[in-house]
């Protein structure tokens, strides 16, 4: 994995896929969970989402890791790196479970379908899932949106421990206008 695109670190560039996928897919995954005629429309849209915000966090981890051995070793950028390392696991978690909910509501879906429109479970009416299916379904979403929410939150306290380490020591002031150019004060 390169350390640099020019003279722009590539974890720098890859983070932001990162801070904006996953947040993303979180709020995807938690919509597809709670709300059937979302799960409908774009469950696979946002398993699709998740697949890629999962995706780029391995890179980030990796180029992140490429810049770690250049700069010093300090206490707050350990705690991020530690941080970084746990984001695969919470947001791949979440990935698994949201497959799992999803195909079981597709498979629902299909099975409504098949019993044709004069029935109770036709193309108009939502998937019912039945008996110990629902369980499953219910425990699958659960365990989805509370893996969505701890995604978000690792996302947050890796971000904000990422822009401590590179910039706590660092204050940056506006400075006030001078006079201007012939005599003006601005």
């Amino acid at each position: 994995m390169p350390t640099f695109i020019g003279a722009l670190p590539v974890h720098v560039l890859v983070v932001h896929a990162v801070v904006v996928l996953v947040p993303l897919s979180v709020l995807g995954a938690i919509v597809v969970s709670l709300w059937p005629a979302a799960r409908r429309r774009y469950g696979w849209l946002v398993v699709g989402v998740a697949v890629v915000a999962t995706a780029c966090i391995p890179i980030a981890t990796s180029s992140g890791e490429g810049l770690e051995h250049r700069l010093p070793r300090t206490p707050l950028l350990e705690v991020h790196t530690h941080l970084g390392d746990q984001l695969l696991v919470f947001v791949a978690g979440m990935l698994v479970f949201l497959v799992a909910f999803t195909v079981i509501h597709q498979r629902a879906g299909t099975l409504g379908r098949r019993e044709g429109p004069g029935t109770m479970t036709g193309p108009a009416a939502p998937p019912r899932l039945a008996g110990p299916m629902r369980i499953v379904a219910g425990v699958l979403a659960a365990l989805t949106v509370v893996l969505a929410v701890v995604s978000a939150v690792q996302v947050y306290r890796i971000g904000d421990s990422g822009a401590t380490a590179a910039w706590s020591g660092r204050q940056y002031v506006t400075q006030s206008p001078g006079p201007r150019p012939g005599g003006a004060a601005g």
